[in-house]
């Protein structure tokens, strides 16, 4: 296993999923998810992968579908988190590291059991959903998909 996995930046706080801050000003830092017609305000948390992600910021893609779950390759390279987990809620945003892909899973997989969402692998979560992802089950193979930063949502401010 890589060294690299393991360090952390040595102002960044233990728990691997606080939301992340912006400037200190208190708000944390938005990402907008358009996938075909359907779009999702996601909010990052304090994790090396959702820096990555919003330096990263705009990135393009195209939707695939498993499941109750849509997944997209990025160009972004990163390892595995200690936080990284096999079983998610609908509100995580995860990143499968093997395959460089973000994955969103509102429901079971193929590979789930009862009353579980189960990811192939273990995924870093480097976001929250702000709203319910299960707008996104109406995305078809095929639809462009898009990342790219926004302002906070109305609904985030309280």
């Amino acid at each position: 296993m890589p060294t690299n996995l393991l360090r952390r930046k040595p102002h960044q706080p233990a728990s691997a999923q606080k939301p992340a801050t912006n400037g200190g000003r208190g708000q944390g830092r938005f990402v907008r998810l358009t996938a075909g017609r359907h779009h999702l305000i996601l909010r990052l948390l304090e994790t090396r992968t959702a820096d990555l992600v919003w330096q990263a910021l705009p990135l393009f893609s195209i939707a695939e579908t498993w499941g109750e779950s849509i997944h997209f390759e990025t160009p972004l390279r990163t390892g595995r988190e200690r936080g990284a987990r096999l079983n998610v809620q609908p509100s995580d945003v995860c990143f499968w590291t093997e395959d460089e892909r973000v994955v969103l899973a509102w429901g079971p997989t193929p590979i789930s059991r009862p009353d579980e969402i189960r990811l192939m692998r273990p995924c870093n979560i480097w976001a929250e959903t702000v709203g319910d992802p299960a707008i996104l089950s109406g995305v078809t193979p095929g639809e462009k998909v898009s990342l790219e930063r926004t302002e906070v949502p109305a609904a985030a401010k309280a």
